[in-house]
């Protein structure tokens, strides 16, 4: 009987905003497993603001999707057929499948995970994936949190500002999160435990985070960019930290924002640090080896925000660029 495969496809290359007639869903059937290849049952589907970058041709640090094909994206699910020796049926599996129900393949890149009850598969798409080792990377590595200094994070209650802000008060520091609405940093404070929280949709940014670092910020890991890093730029001490993950403001705007007080960082000797994660593997053990056993102790804290199958992954990716999810975003596949 031929296994049925549903996929979310690039259909437009998106000027703006994303809207959903930009994906094409498709069904398909499943080909038979050759000789060394495994197939994959996903159950769940990471959507992460770098795949709206994805979306667009031009350069950047990492290829385009391609029009008609399947959108690119992390994945954790099952075996249910192999033909490689390394991988048994029933193995749970970490993969880049991307935007669909299964996937073939031959080992390469496809790393067997140990599910329990404190640590679900999801958590390796969060906290212990790829969110999770970008923000021990950019804090610990480029950052370098001494114990007494600030660190603010932007989009604090995301997937990785989440961790930032909990691995820094960990080493001794006070933590700033800035986030979108109330709800958001009421969360940040109360349950992950930040110092404070800037509410930067409240309409005095400049005002509030000058209150929220009064002996300025040392480390500032930055999601966002726009009129946010500009605010944090007159905050700088010298010699500050920039690790620099993401710009999520600007990837639909069809303007990039100018940033006017740029001089900020040469006043202060500030080092601004760019990276992508998957080009710091070497510490991927001893990163990985911390957070699970915070993940695992319940000592870090993380949400989920979990839409129900393929079909709503478009509306999905769409809302978490807007900013209505609460830490990780995920698609429950199966």
């Amino acid at each position: 009987m031929t296994i049925k495969n549903k996929q979310v496809l690039l259909a437009n290359r998106p000027h703006g905003w994303v809207h959903e007639s930009d994906f094409n869903i498709v069904e398909t059937d499943v080909p038979a497993i050759k000789d060394g290849e495994v197939l994959v049952k996903n159950l769940y589907l990471s959507l992460d603001p770098y795949m709206r970058g994805r979306m667009n041709e031009g350069k950047s640090y990492a290829a385009s999707a391609q029009i008609n094909d399947v959108m690119v994206g992390g994945t954790v699910g099952v075996v249910v057929e192999s033909k490689n020796p390394a991988f048994q049926v029933d193995d749970n599996v970490l993969g880049y499948f991307g935007w669909q129900l299964y996937g073939i393949s031959d080992g390469k890149g496809l790393q067997k995970i140990n599910v329990t009850d404190q640590i679900p598969a999801s958590t390796y798409l969060g906290a212990l994936g790829m969110p999770g080792l970008t923000a021990w990377v950019g804090l610990i590595s480029i950052g370098q949190p001494k114990a007494g200094e600030t660190v603010v994070v932007s989009a604090a209650s995301g997937a990785v500002g989440s961790v930032v802000g909990q691995l820094a008060k960990a080493r001794g520091c006070r933590v700033v999160g800035i986030a979108g609405g109330k709800a958001k940093c009421e969360y940040v404070v109360k349950e992950l435990g930040f110092d404070s929280c800037v509410d930067y949709k409240a309409g005095h940014l400049v005002e509030d985070l000058t209150a929220a670092t009064p002996d300025g910020i040392d480390v500032y890991f930055e999601n966002v960019g726009g009129e946010i890093l500009e605010a944090v730029l007159d905050r700088l001490n010298a010699h500050a930290r920039i690790p620099l993950c993401g710009f999520v403001s600007q990837y639909n705007a069809t303007q990039p924002h100018a940033v006017r007080n740029f001089g900020a960082l040469l006043i202060n000797r500030v080092k601004l640090q760019g990276f992508i994660v998957g080009e710091h593997s070497d510490l991927f053990p001893q990163a990985f080896q911390e957070l699970g056993q915070l993940v695992s102790s319940g000592k870090l804290k993380y949400r989920e925000t979990i839409a129900e199958g393929i079909d709503d992954a478009p509306r999905a990716f769409i809302g978490m660029l807007k900013g209505e999810n609460q830490g990780k975003q995920l698609v429950k596949l199966a």
